[in-house]
């Protein structure tokens, strides 16, 4: 049995305009959420890769979705857990539970994916590039992902 791996939690305080007429957290948000979690990993994991941006290098992503469980109002206060599933050449799956914290528990909202492609601007365009290594290590805390790819949350 492997061991679960360590999530990465970014804190949303939910605010009246990502709410609809109907008072309820439009779905597009959950996964601008998304973005704002593996934006926020970068920037306090793999600062680097933030300067290899600027030089060309491009996280491009590939797919993403997320399954509703439950709404999500103005001011809940949300969790956005991330965890890798798979790291494979250039690809990176990322899985996230969208959880509503309240002090008499907690509450699965939603749940989602991402796939981003590490690619890099040359001559004919965007051309598939490896993981930077800062981001590959600072990945596998998050992750059971092996060298070979596999990964799967526990």
């Amino acid at each position: 049995m492997s061991a679960v791996p360590e999530q990465y939690v970014y804190r949303h305080l939910v605010t009246f305009d990502e709410t609809n007429l109907v008072g309820n957290v439009y779905f597009a948000h959950y996964l601008h959420w998304q973005g704002h979690c593996r934006e926020h990993f970068l920037a306090e994991h793999a600062p680097a890769v933030l300067a290899e941006l600027d030089d060309g290098l491009a996280l491009v992503t590939v797919n993403c979705s997320a399954d509703f469980y439950a709404e999500s109002r103005a001011f809940d206060r949300v969790e956005v857990r991330m965890v890798l599933e798979t790291l494979a050449s250039n690809r990176i799956a990322m899985s996230f539970d969208y959880v509503r914290t309240r002090e008499d528990g907690d509450e699965l909202l939603a749940r989602g994916t991402q796939t981003v492609a590490c690619m890099r601007r040359g001559a004919y365009g965007l051309e598939p590039a490896p993981v930077p290594d800062e981001l590959r290590q600072a990945l596998a805390r998050f992750g059971a992902a092996t060298p070979a790819g596999e990964g799967r949350r526990g």
